[in-house]
C-alpha cells in the first residue's frame, strides 16, 4: 500500500476506534467558526445588484437577486433589459464548490490537467459514496478504509496540493456537513452532487452541476447557466393539527403535482407566512427534493430559523451579516416581484404520503394508499424500512424517529423488519448519542449506519434476490434497481416519522395516524404524533475531532498526487479531440445511430451506481456500464444492440457496450435516440463521459433533464431536441445521420439543424430539431469539450 493511503487509513481508523466513546466533558455550544470564506461579501453583492436593477428596472425575486448579483459582468449577461429568464446565459461567479468522493474524482481529474496550483474558489470534498453498508457504523467504515484506500489517499493528496478542505470518510454526507458548515444566505454555490440544492435550507442558490462545471468555477472561469425561470410557491398556513405532516409530505405532494420534469429549467422560491413555520433542516428537505422534480434549485426569504440554526452551529458571524443583508433588502423578493407562475400551496390540507414505485413523483396520499395496494395487487408487507440520507438526516429528524421508537417500547413492540438509521453527520451522530437517541432507536432493533449515503445510491449489501417486495424509505430517489439491485425492490418514499411506525408494522397498508398494532399483551397500541427537537437544548455535539479538517488550508504544491498506470480504480484523463477536421465545414462527420432508447432513461440507467461507484476515477473501466438498464425500443430487450457492419472478430448482435466498443475500435462516430427526460436523477457527468469516451457525437432527444444536457455539452457531445416529437420513431439502429446547418450555426449565421437521415433502403429525409446551444457552448463543441476550449483560452492570455 503506497504511503499517502496508509496515512489516509490510518488517520481515518483512528477516528473510526474512537467514535463510539462518549465524550465526557459537558456539553457546550459549538465553537465559533471561522467565517472569512463562508460570509457572503454582502456590501459588493448589494453594490452590483444595484448595477443590476438599473438595468432592468423592475422588481426582483429573490432568487433574481442572489443569481444576477453574482454576475461576472451584468451589462453583457443582462444585454441593457429585455427578457432574461429563459432567453438570456448568465456567465456567473460562483463562491464556493463542493464535490462528493464519487464525482470528486473525476472534478479533479480534469482540474488536474489545467496545470493551476490552488482553486480560485474554496472548496471541499466529502467522503461519503463509497461507504457500503453491510453490518453496521464501524465495522463498515473499517472496511470501506481499506477498500478505497488508494482512492481517498488520491482525494487526500490533492486536498493537500491544492488547498481544499478533506472531510475524511465517517465524516458525513456531503449535503448535511454543507448545511452545518459552509452554506450562507443568499450565496451561490455549486456542488458536484444532483441534491446539492439542500443546502437552499439557508436562504441561498446552491446548484447541482457536473464536474467540469465545478472546475469553471474552480479556474475562475465564469460559469455559465441560462437563466431560469421563477417559479414561486406560495406555503400558507401551517401542518394539520393531528401532527404527522412534515415538510417531507408538501414537497412529496409537490413532487406529485409538478412531476419529474416539471420544474426543468426553474428555481422553486417559497414566499409566505407557510415558509416562516418551518424549521432550516425543514426546508432543507424541501429543497433537496426539488431535484426530483428537475428543479435548477430551490430557495426561500431569510428566516428566524435560519438565524438560529446560523448560531448554533457556530456560525454567529454569517448570522449577524445576513441581519444586515436582509434589513438592506437582499434576502427577500421585491414588493411587486412577478413569478413565471405561482403555485399555491395549503399546508393545513396535506396529509402523509408515500411516493412510488420507481419513480419519485408518483404520490399518493396515505389514507388513500390501501386501495391503490388492492388495485396494484401488491403483498401486504414491508421487507426493510430505512431512514436517513442527505434528505432526512438531522437532529430533528431523528427526535421524532427517537420519540416514536420510545413509544413503541413502551408498549412492548419491536421493529417487525430490518429497520436501517443514517444520521447524516459526525455532528449529529454525536448529539444522538449523547442524547440517548441511538440508544432509543436501538432498543426497539434498528442497526445505526456510518455517515455516509449508504443505501439511498445502492451501498448497501442487501441479500440478493429477485422477488418483488416493498421498502419504505425516507430517500429521495426510487428508480428500479437502484437501492439494493433488485429490479423488482419497490422504493415507496416518505417522511422518516412514517417509514419509522410503519417498521413496527410490517404492513404496507398500515397508517399510523389512524391504525393500531396489536401489542404481545393483546392491547391495540395507537402512536402519539412524532415530536421533533429542531436543535438541541444542550447544543450540538462536534463528535470526534478527527472528523473534521482544518479550516482554509494553504496548498502545498510539492505534495505529489501518485496514480498507478495499472490501477483499476484511477486514470490519467486524456483529452477529448475535436469531431471537426481542419479546414473542413463545421458539420459533425457522418454518425450511426446505435440505439433508440425507450422510456425513462436516468443517469441511473446510463451509468450505473453501486457497485460500479469503485470506477468512477478511470473512465475507462466505468464506460463498460454503459446504458446495461436501458430499453432498445426496436426490439424491446434490456442492453441490447445492434452492429449491422461488424468488422472481423466483431459480433453483430451484442450488449450496448460491447457494440458501443466496436464502434470506437473501427473509429465510426455514433449517435443516440431517446426519450422525454433524458438524463432525468443525479448529476453525475461519467452518464457524458461514457457515450462520449466510446465516440458518441450526437444525442437527439425529446426532452433533456437539464443537468445531464449541459453535462453533454462540457464533454463535446451535441444535443439536440425533436422539433416534432414523434419524429423519434423515424430513426433507428444502423440508420446514418448528418447534421445540416451546424456549420452555419457555428458561425454565427443561422440558427436551426436539421438531421439528415439515410436509411438502409436508400431512404433520405430531413428531420428538424431545436437546441439550447449558446455561443460559449458551440465553442465547446468545436474545441472537442468545455476544458479543451478553457485551455486554449488561457494559453492565448
Amino acid at each position: 500500500m503506497p504511503l499517502a493511503a496508509r496515512h489516509t487509513v490510518q488517520r481515518c481508523l483512528g477516528a473510526s476506534v474512537s467514535r463510539n466513546a462518549r465524550l465526557l466533558a459537558t456539553a457546550t455550544a459549538l465553537p465559533q467558526k471561522d467565517c472569512s470564506t463562508i460570509t457572503p461579501p454582502y456590501e459588493a453583492l448589494l453594490k452590483k445588484l444595484q448595477t443590476v436593477r438599473e438595468i432592468l428596472k423592475r422588481p426582483l425575486t429573490l432568487a433574481e437577486k442572489i443569481l444576477y448579483s453574482h454576475l461576472d459582468d451584468p451589462y453583457k449577461s443582462l444585454s441593457g433589459g429585455g427578457k432574461i429568464r429563459g432567453e438570456a446565459y448568465l456567465q456567473l461567479k460562483p463562491q464556493r464548490v463542493a464535490m462528493q468522493d464519487a464525482s470528486a474524482q473525476m472534478a479533479l481529474l480534469q482540474f488536474m490537467t489545467c496545470g493551476l496550483p490552488s482553486s480560485a474558489v474554496p472548496a471541499s470534498i466529502h467522503c461519503d459514496h463509497l461507504i457500503q453498508a453491510i453490518t453496521g457504523a464501524d465495522e463498515d467504515l473499517k472496511k470501506s478504509l481499506v477498500s478505497n484506500s488508494e482512492v481517498f489517499a488520491f482525494l487526500e493528496s490533492a486536498a493537500r496540493k491544492y488547498g481544499l478542505e478533506f472531510w475524511g470518510p465517517g465524516s458525513g454526507i456531503i449535503h448535511q456537513i454543507v448545511l452545518e458548515n459552509y452554506a450562507a444566505p443568499g450565496m451561490l454555490m455549486l456542488g458536484t452532487d444532483s441534491h446539492t440544492p439542500n443546502a437552499g435550507g439557508l436562504g441561498l442558490l446552491a446548484i447541482g452541476v457536473g464536474g467540469a462545471d465545478a472546475v469553471d468555477a474552480m479556474t475562475g472561469t465564469p460559469w455559465e447557466l441560462k437563466a431560469p425561470k421563477i417559479t414561486g410557491v406560495h406555503l400558507k398556513g401551517k401542518f394539520p393539527e393531528h401532527g404527522w405532516a412534515s415538510p417531507k409530505d408538501l414537497i412529496l405532494n409537490l413532487a406529485g403535482r409538478l412531476t419529474v420534469k416539471g420544474g426543468t429549467g426553474k428555481i422553486l422560491e417559497y414566499f409566505g407566512d407557510g415558509v416562516f413555520n418551518q424549521s432550516c433542516t425543514g426546508l432543507a428537505t424541501i429543497a433537496n427534493m426539488g431535484a426530483e422534480v428537475g428543479a435548477t434549485t430551490s430557495t426561500f426569504p431569510y428566516t428566524p430559523s435560519m438565524r438560529a440554526y446560523l448560531n448554533a452551529t457556530g456560525r454567529a458571524v454569517v448570522a449577524d451579516s445576513a441581519d444586515w443583508a436582509a434589513s438592506k433588502g437582499y434576502l427577500q423578493a421585491d414588493e411587486g416581484a412577478e413569478y413565471d407562475e405561482v403555485i399555491e400551496v395549503e399546508l393545513s390540507e396535506l396529509e402523509p404520503g408515500l411516493n412510488g414505485p420507481f419513480t419519485p413523483d408518483l404520490a399518493t396520499p396515505l389514507s388513500q394508499f390501501p386501495r391503490l395496494m388492492q388495485e396494484k395487487g401488491w403483498k401486504d408487507e414491508v421487507s426493510a424500512a430505512l431512514i436517513g440520507s442527505c434528505t432526512n438526516s438531522s437532529y430533528e429528524d431523528m427526535t421524532q424517529a427517537a420519540h416514536l421508537a420510545k413509544q413503541a417500547k413502551a408498549a412492548g413492540l419491536t421493529t417487525q423488519v430490518p429497520f436501517l438509521c443514517t444520521p447524516g453527520s459526525e455532528q449529529i451522530r454525536a448529539t444522538m448519542e449523547r442524547d440517548g437517541l441511538t440508544a432509543a432507536l436501538e432498543d426497539v432493533g434498528a442497526t445505526v449506519l456510518a455517515n455516509a449515503c449508504g443505501p439511498c445510491i445502492g451501498q448497501w449489501k442487501r441479500p440478493q434476490s429477485t422477488e418483488e417486495n416493498a421498502i419504505l424509505t425516507s430517500f429521495n430517489r426510487n428508480f428500479k434497481s437502484r437501492n439494493d439491485g433488485n429490479k423488482n425492490t419497490m422504493n415507496f418514499l416518505a417522511a422518516p416519522s412514517i417509514v419509522t411506525a410503519m417498521a413496527f408494522s410490517g404492513k404496507l397498508s398500515f397508517n399510523p395516524v389512524t391504525d393500531t398494532i396489536i401489542t404481545p399483551s393483546g392491547d391495540h397500541f395507537k402512536f402519539s404524533p412524532p415530536v421533533g427537537i429542531t436543535l438541541p437544548e444542550r447544543g450540538f455535539e462536534a463528535g470526534n475531532p478527527a472528523f473534521y479538517p482544518a479550516p482554509n488550508p494553504k496548498p502545498q504544491p510539492d505534495t505529489p498526487i501518485v496514480i498507478s498506470p495499472t490501477s483499476s480504480r484511477l486514470e490519467v484523463l486524456e483529452p477529448f479531440t475535436s469531431h471537426f477536421s481542419s479546414g473542413q465545414p463545421k458539420e459533425l462527420p457522418a454518425m450511426t445511430c446505435l440505439l433508440r432508447v425507450r422510456g425513462k432513461c436516468t443517469t441511473d440507467h446510463i451509468s450505473a451506481a453501486g457497485p460500479w461507484l469503485k470506477y468512477k476515477g478511470h473512465l475507462t473501466n466505468i464506460s463498460e456500464n454503459l446504458l446495461i438498464t436501458a430499453i432498445n425500443d426496436e426490439d424491446g430487450e434490456v442492453n441490447s444492440a445492434a452492429d449491422h457492419t461488424p468488422s472481423e472478430g466483431q459480433v453483430s448482435n451484442g450488449t450496448i457496450p460491447q457494440v458501443a466498443q466496436q464502434f470506437k475500435a473501427r473509429q465510426e462516430p455514433w449517435a443516440l435516440v431517446v426519450d422525454e427526460n433524458y438524463g432525468e436523477g443525479s448529476a453525475r457527468e461519467h452518464a457524458a463521459l461514457q457515450p462520449r469516451f466510446y465516440g458518441c457525437a450526437l444525442i437527439v432527444a425529446r426532452s433533456f433533464a437539464r443537468i445531464h444536457e449541459t453535462n453533454l455539452k462540457k464533454q463535446g457531445v451535441l444535443p439536440l431536441w425533436f422539433a416534432d416529437k414523434s419524429d423519434y420513431s423515424r430513426i433507428g439502429s444502423g440508420d446514418k445521420i448528418e447534421t445540416v446547418g451546424l456549420a452555419d450555426l457555428i458561425s454565427g449565421s443561422g440558427k436551426d439543424v436539421h438531421l439528415r437521415v439515410t436509411k438502409s433502403n436508400g431512404d433520405v429525409f430531413l428531420i428538424k430539431t431545436t437546441h439550447t446551444m449558446s455561443p460559449d457552448q458551440l465553442r465547446w463543441l468545436e474545441a472537442g469539450s468545455a476544458l479543451n476550449y478553457i485551455k486554449s483560452a488561457r494559453k492565448s492570455i
